[in-house]
C-alpha cells in the first residue's frame, strides 16, 4: 500500500487550509517533499536582517540626500556635471537597497507545484492565488520600516527632484508657434539693421529681412525679391487672396516669404534665378516663386508663407500684416486659424 504523506509543517501549521491544501492532504506524487516558500537567507537571523534593514535604510537616505542636492544645485543656476553625479547616485543607491532587500530579506527559493488535472475548480485556483501572495507578503507587510517609513518618502523626494529639470523645457508656447513678430507698418531692414526702400531691390534681386526692432528673431526671418515684369498665381489663404501681397517698383513687382523651410526648418538660403525658385540646402526642398512658393521637389509639402507687403510715402518696404499663416514646419496642433 502506497504511503501518503502530508504537507510540511510551513502549510499545515504556518499557513492553515485557508491558504491552499489543508492538513491531512495526501502529498502528490510529482512535488519534493520538504518544500518552504517562506524561507529566506535571514529568516533565523533576526539580529542580522534588521542590521540589513539599517543598511538599507541608510543607502535610501544616500539617495534622499542626492535629490534634495539635485534640487538646490538645479534652483541655484545648475551645473550639469554636478548634477549628473547626484542622479547617478541617488539611483545607484535605490538599486543597491533594492537588490540587497530582494537578496537577503525576500523568499526566493524554488518551489515546484503539483501539475495536478488540467482543470481545477475553483478552492483550487483560489489556493494558488493565495499561494503567490505569500511571495510578495513577506516584502509588504513584515518590512514596514523599509518600505512605509523610508521608500515612500525616499522615493518621493527623489521622484521629485528628477521632474525638476522639466522646467527646462520653457513655458507653454501657446499661440506663439502661429505668429511671428512682423507687425502692421513693420520695416522692412537687413540683418544690420538698414531699412529697405521699394527701389532697393534690382529685378531678379533678394534679400534677407526682418522686421525692425527683432532682427535677432530667426522665426521671422524672410526672403524679399523682386520679379521683374513676371506674374505670380496667386493662392487663397485662411481667406486671404496673396494676389493683394505684391508690391510694384515700376514695371516690376516685389514679394516676400517665409525663410523657413516648411520641411525642418532650415533656412531656405539658395535662390535660382533662371528657373525663380527658392532652395533649402538641407534636404534640396524647392520652391517656385511664381507659384506662392509651392514645394515643387524635395519633402517639403506646404507652400512658404508669404508676407504681405506695402510701401509708405517716402518709399521704405512695410509688412502691411503678420504670416497669415504659421511658419515652418508642421506642429501637433496647427491649424487654420491666422
Amino acid at each position: 500500500m502506497k504511503e501518503e504523506l502530508v504537507f510540511p509543517k510551513v502549510i499545515t501549521g504556518t499557513h492553515g487550509p485557508e491558504e491552499g491544501a489543508g492538513a491531512g492532504t495526501p502529498w502528490p506524487d510529482d512535488v519534493p517533499p520538504n518544500q518552504d516558500d517562506t524561507w529566506y537567507p535571514l529568516r533565523d537571523d533576526p539580529w542580522r536582517a534588521r542590521q540589513v534593514e539599517v543598511l538599507i535604510a541608510l543607502l535610501w537616505g544616500v539617495t534622499a540626500i542626492c535629490g534634495i542636492g539635485l534640487m538646490i544645485v538645479y534652483w541655484t543656476g545648475g551645473q550639469a556635471q554636478l548634477e549628473g553625479v547626484l542622479m547617478f547616485g541617488g539611483f545607484a543607491a535605490l538599486a543597491a537597497g533594492l537588490v540587497i532587500w530582494a537578496r537577503k530579506l525576500v523568499p526566493g527559493q524554488e518551489v515546484t507545484a503539483s501539475r495536478g488535472e488540467h482543470t481545477s475548480d475553483p478552492d483550487e485556483r483560489s489556493g494558488v492565488v493565495t499561494s503567490l501572495e505569500r511571495g510578495t507578503r513577506p516584502m509588504l507587510t513584515r518590512r514596514g520600516f523599509l518600505l512605509k517609513k523610508v521608500l515612500v518618502p525616499v522615493g518621493g523626494v527623489f521622484g521629485l527632484a528628477t521632474l525638476w529639470p522639466l522646467a527646462s523645457l520653457g513655458s507653454r508656447p501657446d499661440r506663439a508657434l502661429f505668429h511671428t513678430k512682423w507687425y502692421p507698418g513693420a520695416r522692412l531692414v537687413t540683418e544690420d539693421g538698414r531699412p529697405i526702400r521699394v527701389d532697393d531691390i534690382v529685378v531678379d534681386g533678394e534679400l534677407t529681412v526682418f522686421p525692425e526692432g527683432f532682427i535677432e528673431d530667426a522665426m521671422s526671418a524672410a526672403v524679399v525679391i523682386n520679379i521683374g515684369t513676371d506674374k505670380m498665381q496667386s493662392r487663397t489663404v485662411n481667406g486671404f487672396n496673396q494676389a493683394g501681397f505684391e508690391v510694384g517698383s515700376g514695371p516690376n513687382g516685389i514679394v516676400a516669404f517665409s525663410k523657413i523651410c516648411t520641411h525642418a526648418g532650415c533656412p531656405v538660403s539658395l535662390f535660382n534665378v533662371l528657373s525663380m525658385q527658392l532652395i533649402c540646402p538641407c534636404h534640396q526642398s524647392t520652391f517656385d516663386i511664381l507659384k506662392s512658393c509651392e514645394p515643387v521637389f524635395g519633402p517639403a509639402s506646404r507652400p512658404l508663407p508669404q508676407l504681405p507687403l506695402g510701401v509708405r510715402p517716402d518709399g521704405y518696404l512695410i509688412a502691411t500684416r503678420d504670416f497669415v499663416e504659421p511658419v515652418g514646419p508642421g506642429f501637433w496642433n496647427r491649424g487654420s486659424e491666422p
